[in-house]
């Protein structure tokens, strides 16, 4: 069956109902397009969990806070569709801004406390816009499940929270961060990096590494992000927004790891802001 493609929330909603009738779970697996293999990862993991898949593809405004930001986001949907259809994967939902968010709109989604800090501090407003985006894709899609990259760690538990607080009936599936050989996370974002950037762009995952490795021998939080931002200066970045060690579930920042903790860290090159993260365990568990 060819992967289709759907523009309306009423068109989306008559074929999941269809879907139902035939007693078939649903994925999906929402995007902003620009897929890479981390994406992909995404889909096989919905079509591991569900007869059928969609994936959604909108470019969302309400999560940029900069307008520049927003208007330099590659918008390839065509690649795209091509680029899902050997996966089965049933359904691209494209819907228009006009179809998401209507005349008159005046609906926020705010999850506090994991959306605070960290990505929350540096993008005023951006985990509303993708509280209340998800909140209405998850709702508009029905879905049995929805798979998240580990990648955007604070935005996964941001969904968690809202999901749970809303009653949405959707299991929020977690899967990890995909990389090229040389450790560099995969992001729409890494086509803006310029060769020599690229060259130095591994070096993030290369500190968290090291960074989480210390850190889980027992070496005490602070010292060892002023070596990691240091270490990453000297890599050739040119700001370290944050270089953070929280607890794995609150996000509240901890000073040793001695319970499941997470290592987030956000840094620029040139115009390319680029986040990752890893799980810091204690040595012994």
């Amino acid at each position: 069956m060819s992967l289709s493609i759907l523009r309306t929330v009423a068109d989306l909603r008559d074929r999941v109902q269809t879907w139902r009738r035939a007693g078939e779970r649903v994925a999906v697996v929402p995007t902003m397009g620009a897929l890479h293999e981390g994406h992909l990862s995404l889909v096989r993991a919905g079509r591991e969990r569900a007869e059928r898949v969609i994936v959604t593809l909108f470019v969302n405004p309400k999560q940029f806070n900069n307008a520049s930001d927003l208007a330099a986001y590659p918008r390839t949907e065509a690649d795209d569709a091509a680029k899902l259809a050997p996966f089965g994967v049933d359904v691209l939902f494209a819907p228009g801004v006009e179809e998401m968010y209507g005349n008159g709109f005046a609906t926020t989604v705010s999850v506090s406390g994991v959306s605070e800090g960290l990505c929350g501090a540096h993008r005023p407003g951006h985990f509303d816009g993708v509280a209340t985006v998800v909140s209405k894709l998850l709702l508009q899609s029905g879905a049995d499940c929805a798979l998240f990259g580990e990648k955007d760690y604070q935005q996964l538990l941001v969904v968690r929270r809202l999901v749970a607080d809303l009653n949405i009936p959707t299991e929020i599936i977690g899967c990890p961060t995909v990389r090229e050989a040389d450790g560099l996370a995969l992001s729409s974002r890494n086509v803006r990096l310029t060769p020599e950037e690229r060259r130095k762009a591994p070096a993030i995952a290369n500190v968290l590494r090291e960074t989480a490795e210390r850190l889980a021998s027992g070496m005490m939080a602070a010292p060892a992000l002023e070596a990691a931002r240091s270490a990453l200066e000297a890599a050739g970045f040119d700001r370290v927004e944050y270089f953070d060690l929280r607890d794995a579930e609150t996000l509240l920042p901890i000073e040793r790891v001695d319970q499941p903790a997470r290592l987030l860290a956000a840094a620029w090159l040139g115009e390319t802001r680029l986040i990752d993260n890893l799980p810091v365990i204690p040595l012994g568990n």
